[in-house]
Order: C-alpha cells, then structure tokens, then sequence
C-alpha cells in the first residue's frame, strides 16, 4: 500500500504565481500604481496584459483575478501596473491597500492586441489613452523597437482633472535620461495631455480633438491617413468604442495579431 502522506502532491502548472510587491505609488484617491517581482521565466511583449489578483478572502472560495496591462517594458526585470480605486470593486478595495513586502498572484501567459506586431508598417504611431489606459503605452514608449519603427511616437492622455495626469508625465519626462532609449527619442516622442473637467490648455475628450483637428493642429501635422499613421487606443469601454469608430472614419483598418492592420484596440482592458 502507498502511504497518502508521501504521495506526489499534485501542482497546476497553469496556476499563478505569488509575487513581492517592490513598491506602491498613490497619485489621487482614484490612481494609484505598483510593482511587483518578475519571475525569471515569465515572458511578454510590450503592450501585453497579464491577470493579477489576491490571495482569497475570508469568505471567498478562489482568488479574484483581473487583466491588468503590464505598464513596464519587455526587459525589465520587475512588473509595473497602473490601477484605478474602486471602493467596493471585488479586487481594487483590497488592491489599493497593498504595500511592499505583500503578495500579489501573477497569471502566467500574458496576451492582448496592443503590439506593435499587430500593425502593419507606417511613419506615426498614434497611442490615444484616457486613465489609467496610458500603461501598455508606458511599456511600449520604454521599448527600442517603437523607435525603430516609427518616425514619430504620439501618446495622448486624457483625464478628468490634472492630477491624474502625473503619471504620464513623469514617466515621459524620465524618458530622456532612460539609459535604453533616451539617445533614440530625440524629437520623435511627443506627449499630448488634455482635461475633461478642470479648466486645461487643451480641453476636451480626444474624440472632439480629433474631429475639430485641434490634435493636429497641437502636433503641426496632417489628419489621420491610413497611408502613413498607425493607431493604438485603450482606456475606458466608452472611449475604445468611440475612437474606434472615429479612427474608421478617415480609412484606417482594424488588425489584429493574426492578421496586422492600420490600429487596433484593447480587448480585454479593466479600468
């Protein structure tokens, strides 16, 4: 007879992982960012999202687990996140008070269509993000090979009120001193911010900057044109939908990973 004590015990190689939390960054009392260790074997392109989550409360009968875009680069070797609070939200209520030293699970396949692989070769790269839609920008703007393939880089962020703008901007301004592509950005990074509810130099959701062509106007050049501009959109479910349809008004074509086209869309972003 075998002893049930010296059994192999069965592990789910499909199950996540449990991570350190490195560090923790309140912006307002609605954003709020984190990093978490990276294990050595887990990989992703920039732009990805991953499934993160907590162990199980007091009540519950498995951990409540998320997507979360990955907002460092490929080549880190630790995990950043940006994260929206929602007081009574399943995750985010328990999410929000983690700190340095706790454990966050990490899924192990990261997945999603904003990479650059799903679009087809142009001169501007266009990544319009509203919230804390900016991360896998944050990824994709710390990666050589955006540089390497676009001519110019144009993030847009666009937020309620000016606060929640200071996560983008930091990062973009610690662009120039980044050892790995501060040399390559030069004039190719531009980084457009506007407000919805507090009085801005450029006011307005991106939606309206695109049709009244003020966003063109900021940046000196032509309208959307599907022969030379390339378009990455995440944030709310409201905006995708919106710009979506409005980036397919002056031509461009949805792509995908199998299949590379003029912009793509987040389809699985939480927040």
């Amino acid at each position: 007879m075998t002893d049930a004590a010296s059994a192999p015990v069965k592990v789910n190689p499909n199950a996540p992982s449990a991570e350190t939390v490195i560090d923790v960054e309140h912006y307002t009392d609605r954003l709020f960012s984190f990093s978490i260790t990276r294990p050595p074997a887990f990989r992703f392109r920039s732009g990805e999202f991953v499934m993160i989550g907590l162990p199980a409360a007091e009540g519950q009968k498995k951990p409540v687990m998320r997507a979360y875009s990955i907002a460092s680069p490929s080549w880190d070797d630790k995990l950043d996140f940006f994260s929206i609070k929602v007081a009574d939200g399943p995750l985010t209520s328990r999410l929000q008070k983690i700190k340095p030293g706790d454990q966050v699970l990490l899924g192990k396949k990261s997945v999603g269509t904003l990479v650059l692989d799903a679009l087809t070769p142009g001169k501007r790269l266009y990544m319009f993000s509203t919230g804390t839609g900016i991360a896998p920008f944050a990824s994709l703007m710390r990666d050589p090979e955006t540089y390497e393939r676009y001519d110019k880089v144009i993030l847009t962020h666009t937020c309620r009120q000016r606060a929640e703008l200071s996560y983008g901007l930091r990062l973009t301004e610690s662009l120039r001193d980044d050892p790995l592509v501060g040399e390559m950005i030069g004039d190719k990074l531009a980084h457009i911010t506007s407000l919805t509810r507090e009085e801005y130099p450029l006011k307005g959701r991106i939606t309206t900057l695109i049709e009244s062509g003020r966003l063109f106007e900021e940046l000196g050049v032509p309208a959307l044109d599907p022969a030379t501009d390339r378009v990455m959109i995440c944030g709310s479910m409201d905006m995708i939908k919106d710009t979506k349809a409005l980036v397919e008004t002056f031509g461009l074509v949805e792509g995908s990973n199998s299949n590379p086209g003029d912009f793509v869309v987040e389809k699985s972003f939480v927040g």
